[in-house]
């Protein structure tokens, strides 16, 4: 016998995030400088990790061509955005379930004061975007030697 778990909370999750989209799309008609809407239809997970001379910042965009993606930074923030599209079936009959996310992506991040903005450098490969910033050079602490006058 083959036993399956319910979670009424993943329903209950599937229908406010659907809610929020719909929501997003219908009350906000500002458009972003490049006629986009500001509200993206999804958000890529993303870690974050800090090493000794750099940050690594890797997002998860499976789907999503390297041309697709802009990456800008301005006045300390890094903002990442693209798009992807699904491939949609002709099929009029049959059951469709999806739940993976295409249209608009969105994340910005606020670098740290070590952050070398003029320093960023980013890869795709395997549906993962790697974003390496590197950290500015470290104020060696020094002596200063007191003269007569």
């Amino acid at each position: 016998m083959n036993t399956s778990r319910f979670e009424p909370w993943s329903l209950v999750n599937i229908l406010h995030r659907d809610l929020d989209q719909i929501r997003a799309r219908r009350f906000d008609q500002t458009n972003n400088e490049d006629g986009s809407h500001g509200v993206a239809d999804w958000a890529p997970a993303v870690d974050i990790v800090e090493e000794k001379d750099r940050f690594v910042l890797r997002a998860d965009l499976p789907g999503v061509i390297p041309e697709d993606i802009d990456i800008n930074t301005d006045k300390g923030v890094l903002s990442l955005s693209g798009s992807r599209t699904s491939k949609t079936s002709e099929e009029s009959e049959g059951v469709q379930h999806l739940e993976r996310f295409s249209g608009r992506f969105y994340r910005r991040f606020k670098l740290p004061e070590t952050a070398n903005a003029e320093d960023i450098s980013a890869t795709s490969a395997n549906g993962i975007l790697e974003i390496v910033i590197a950290k500015l050079p470290r104020a060696s602490a020094r002596r200063i030697a007191v003269q007569s006058a």
